[in-house]
């Protein structure tokens, strides 16, 4: 039985885009270092409804241990030890927290490159396209008059000239407010 060549639906198209995304997390993941990995780690259980919880327990039976009468009090009010901890604890917690939020930022990084040279071929090949239509438009004598907005699009673009001008309506914009 011989297989029929089609052209892939929508579905097989975003398939691979997923497929092709999965694989640049994963290479991302690879790459993270003990310290990343950790930070990750520490950073995701921080933010969960179970660490609230784990310290509303642990704070009001330590606070309770220490106030409730009759029994020892290892750090009574102003709960010395317990500050002392909870400080401790959030240093830690802060830098870990950094540490994910910068793995997370080169990541983020990376991608907005990737984005980047991903827009800048993508400029390239319409502008190439737009030319080769104008010049298939002549050859076979469509008979369109030249359209100046198709021909500035056909040209190629200044990306210098491009961030100079979003620079300068950011600074207007600026000093407008």
């Amino acid at each position: 039985m011989a297989t029929q060549n089609h052209a892939p639906g929508a579905a097989e198209i975003t398939r691979r885009n997923v497929e092709t995304m999965r694989r640049l997390e994963e290479l991302a993941s690879q790459n993270r270092t003990i310290g990343d990995r950790v930070a990750s780690f520490v950073a995701r259980f921080c933010g969960s409804p179970t660490f609230v919880w784990v310290h509303a327990v642990v704070f009001g039976s330590w606070i309770g241990w220490n106030v409730w009468p009759g029994l020892k009090h290892p750090d009574p009010y102003p709960f010395t030890f317990l500050t002392m901890w909870a400080s401790m604890e959030a240093i830690f917690l802060s830098s870990f927290i950094l540490i994910a939020q910068n793995y997370a930022m080169r990541i983020s990084e990376r991608r907005d490159k990737l984005d980047v040279q991903i827009n800048l071929l993508t400029e390239q090949e319409i502008t190439k396209v737009l030319q080769m239509l104008q010049d298939i438009s002549a050859a076979v004598g469509a008979g369109q008059k030249p359209d100046p907005e198709v021909q500035a699009l056909a040209e190629v673009t200044e990306h210098q000239a491009l961030v100079e001008q979003i620079d300068q309506a950011a600074q207007e914009s600026v000093r407008k407010s």
